[in-house]
């Protein structure tokens, strides 16, 4: 497992770029180029991963290839085949994006978006990705969402087998599933049952914890590491059995202080699992 985050140093090049990650203490690292960077550019960035021993874990594709409106959705598949194409020169782990939402909003809710319909919107949408760019050492990857396929173990694992595509794969966000209070207050069987089902598809995972509120109406807020319920120490443990490789990054935090703190958390209980990180 590679411990990986945003970096907040600038840098001109692509080997300053790998030293900056690795000031950090971080062995993996999110895309630092975008699509239209030039061929050698991308290519240079690869380089300086490998020589750095970094693994990059995702391409971002962020967008809905699902939106009702044919313009936006003929954009984003554009984006997701471009970045799927960055992800493969980059040798990165995965391009990963949402499934999309049917609705006005383009990571949902949306209650169109939890139907038979749609999952098959999914399937089609996700090998046009693939078949486009035949991809040969990264994977398109669909990230689990509370209120969108895939949204649970079961989905993700029917996702993959209608799918049927050699270089699809799972993005694991634990936090993201721990969508009701039977899950939050057991975030390790959660985190088990993922790993048990889904454990050689899994390409990327995000790092974030969830908190509960304590109105009436259940209230479920992501936080940072540390400072939530996930059951870290579970997390760790079952991410440790996989691929060495496997990057867990942290995401969505303010600033760099938040960031150090997030690391310093999650390598606290890895030292105490005697995980490497």
């Amino acid at each position: 497992m590679r411990l990986g985050a945003p970096v907040f140093q600038p840098y001109d090049s692509p080997e300053r770029w790998a030293e900056v990650v690795r000031s950090y203490g971080y062995r993996a690292a999110y895309a630092p180029v975008g699509y239209d960077a030039p061929a050698d550019g991308i290519r240079a960035y690869a380089e300086a991963a490998s020589a750095a021993d970094l693994v990059i874990a995702e391409v971002g594709a962020w967008s809905n290839p699902l939106s009702p409106d044919e313009a936006t959705r003929k954009k984003a598949l554009d984006h997701c085949k471009k970045s799927l194409q960055l992800a493969e020169d980059l040798g990165a782990r995965c391009c990963v994006n949402i499934a999309g939402s049917r609705g006005t909003k383009w990571d949902g809710p949306c209650p169109e978006d939890l139907t038979e319909t749609t999952f098959e919107m999914i399937v089609a949408t996700v090998r046009e990705i693939i078949d486009a760019v035949e991809p040969r050492r990264t994977y398109y990857a669909l990230e689990m969402m509370p209120w969108m396929y895939p949204d649970s173990p079961d989905s993700a694992l029917r996702l993959i087998h209608a799918i049927d595509r050699r270089q699809y794969g799972v993005h694991f966000d634990p936090t993201n599933i721990i969508g009701s209070p039977q899950r939050f207050f057991g975030t390790g069987a959660v985190i088990r049952e993922c790993v048990q089902k889904l454990g050689p598809h899994i390409r990327s995972c995000h790092l974030k914890d969830a908190k509960m509120g304590e109105g009436f109406l259940v209230h479920l807020d992501e936080t940072r590491p540390g400072t939530g319920s996930l059951d870290y120490g579970t997390l760790l443990r079952e991410l440790n059995r996989l691929d060495p490789d496997l990057p867990a990054m942290l995401e969505h935090l303010p600033n760099e202080e938040e960031y150090r703190l997030a690391a310093d958390y999650v390598r606290s209980v890895a030292n105490r699992e005697h995980i490497a990180l």
